[in-house]
């Protein structure tokens, strides 16, 4: 990995597509924009995305606002991971900064995903007299979020605005999963959008590594009761009430324990509504760790209670794990991973009755590990990043 720190020096308003190419630069070149890098899942799959690209033979250009993020240790030596800190603030200055980088490097494609960094990449697109290809990765079903929230008109109106603003000036929509294409096509209405649903680089060759691994909590020691497994920020999005509800139910008729990995606002919330529930003695909210797989891997079912989803990443890497699972039928991305419910039982969403069947069914059924892991191996690094490659027309070395 190279890495490169420009500051501010790269604010200059360098427009022209006759400077000579930087040196090193390459006509196979992808850039990857990333303006506030933090601890997500966007920034996860980007960095993947990143390394799988390395790993092909393609040059590749993180271009961050700031260095300091896990996802950016151990990067391949064909990333370059250039540090523009105008890219962090608004306006001009993030703007020029951005320009500058891509006139003189000119990479291909340029790839970015976060609402506001497809507005920038947007931005500079126009900008830029010989802009590389634009695709903006869409991750999130927009309608879901709306409908979850009950919005009104006037809200969903604006939010969709916003959405075709933001990736209005793409050659090409990436999406996630078939339900985020047709959400996305959605709110274009009769504007042609061309989309591709292309898998996400979700499992890596550290998956192994976890699993091979011990969690520390007590719970998953031999001899212990069984443990039901949710992992996801905790909030509203993931539906953690709707978990504790029905393990409640699970728990009347089985001796059993919850495990809820993850930080976020609900905790105190969710632990509250343990103890109205009267089940606080069988549910640990342990916090973040920085390996769910360990827990994944020796979980007796993984529950994911969402209320939407993009896809639903933690789900297929409890099926990479070999963890039997459950799932709400939200948008989108369940179903599809699923297939219909051919992998795992899919409820309705707020359903905690039928949540509660399902997961007493799967804690009583014979674990197939095997055929789980074979169900989501297409969501590898190497597969995915060959998919976008392929897409982006650009070719491995």
């Amino acid at each position: 990995m190279r890495s490169i720190s420009l500051g501010n020096c790269a604010t200059r308003p360098v427009l022209s597509s006759l400077l000579p190419l930087a040196e090193g630069a390459d006509a196979n070149r992808i850039a990857i924009l990333m303006r506030n890098p933090e601890t997500g899942g966007v920034e996860r799959m980007l960095a993947n995305l990143a390394q799988g690209f390395a790993q092909h033979g393609v040059p590749v250009d993180l271009i961050v606002g700031a260095r300091d993020n896990p996802y950016f240790e151990n990067l391949h030596s064909r990333i370059n991971l250039v540090c523009l800190g105008s890219i962090r603030g608004r306006g001009r200055g993030a703007l020029l900064a951005l320009c500058g980088h891509l006139s003189s490097q000119r990479p291909a494609v340029l790839l970015a995903a976060k609402d506001e960094d497809c507005a920038l990449a947007g931005a500079a697109k126009r900008r830029l007299a010989r802009p590389p290809r634009l695709y903006l990765r869409a991750s999130s079903d927009y309608s879901g979020q709306l409908s979850g929230r009950h919005a009104g008109r006037l809200r969903r109106w604006w939010r969709y605005r916003e959405v075709r603003r933001w990736f209005g000036e793409a050659d090409a929509l990436v999406c996630v999963s078939e339900g985020v294409a047709r959400d996305m096509r959605k709110i274009f209405r009769r504007r042609h959008v061309e989309t591709h649903v292309l898998p996400n680089p979700i499992i890596t060759p550290q998956l192994a590594v976890g699993v091979a691994q011990a969690p520390s909590h007590p719970w998953f020691a031999s001899g212990q009761p069984p443990v039901v497994l949710g992992v996801g920020r905790l909030a509203a999005a993931k539906n953690f009430p709707l978990l504790l509800r029905a393990f409640a139910r699970v728990r009347s008729q089985r001796h059993c324990r919850l495990v809820i990995l993850g930080e976020g606002k609900q905790h105190e919330q969710l632990l509250a509504l343990a103890d109205r529930l009267s089940i606080r003695d069988s549910v640990d909210l342990p916090g973040f760790d920085p390996n769910p797989y360990a827990y994944m891997a020796r979980c007796a079912v993984f529950v994911l209670s969402s209320a939407w989803e993009g896809l639903g990443n933690v789900l297929i890497e409890a099926m990479a794990c070999g963890a039997p699972v459950v799932s709400t039928d939200c948008p989108s991305g369940p179903a599809e991973i699923l297939q219909g419910g051919r992998f795992g039982p899919l409820v309705p969403v707020n359903d905690e009755v039928a949540l509660a069947d399902a997961m007493l069914a799967r804690l009583n059924a014979p674990r197939d590990s095997d055929t789980l892991r074979a169900a989501v191996a297409h969501y590898s690094v190497e597969n995915s990043s060959a998919a976008y490659l392929r897409t982006f027309g650009l070719k491995s070395r």
